[in-house]
């Protein structure tokens, strides 16, 4: 996998490209390594600057990490403003009767912010579910919610307002339901991401 490659001081910002946005996702090297096909001594020498990568390998590794290639070779890419029109937003699977949307670009930084729309009754989901081990904020923007903490069983039942916000753990079982008789919009905001 060794190249020519770009020279040193190159390498080295290009590995601590990756490495940072490795971190961000909270991936570890071997896990990166997997999905990329390479091994994880190659990446971390790689992420060290102490050698280069084919083209290919740097496809691999960017979309293992979300990224485009271009991602991966532009410093500025998140400097000066970027609009995200409406209808350009990225939809993610959702339950019956809800939309999710993330709102925040890549390459990624240090957050992400989805949108969520539920019509009345639906929710993320009859199961609670887990990502990574992040800070995630939920903020009301119209409608009400119950959002549900915890293991099954075991859960905490928080109803919110247009207004309202809650904080807790990626890590702790969680679900939302949309409550009332009108659709609701939240945003979830998570740092450090991990691709919901």
């Amino acid at each position: 996998m060794e190249s020519d490659g770009p020279a040193n001081s190159d390498r080295e910002r290009l590995g601590a490209r990756i490495r940072a946005y490795r971190t961000m996702r909270k991936m570890s090297l071997r896990s990166l390594a997997e999905y990329a096909g390479a091994s994880a001594s190659f990446i971390s020498q790689l992420e060290r600057g102490h050698t280069s990568a084919s083209v290919g390998m740097l496809r691999r590794i960017a979309g293992s990490l979300g990224l485009t290639m271009a991602d991966l070779f532009s410093e500025d890419a998140a400097s000066g403003p970027r609009v995200l029109r409406h209808a350009d937003r990225p939809e993610l699977p959702a339950g019956p009767g809800a939309r999710k949307f993330l709102i925040s670009r890549q390459p990624v930084q240090n957050v992400e912010v989805y949108s969520g729309q539920f019509e009345p009754g639906a929710s993320t989901g009859p199961d609670p579910y887990t990502h990574g081990d992040a800070q995630e904020f939920l903020l009301v923007l119209h409608g009400q919610v119950v959002l549900w903490l915890g293991e099954p069983g075991q859960q905490d039942e928080h109803r919110l307002s247009a207004g309202d916000s809650i904080e807790y753990r990626t890590s702790s079982p969680h679900r939302l339901d949309s409550h009332g008789s009108s659709a609701a919009e939240v945003l979830w905001i998570i740092s450090p991401p991990t691709s919901v």
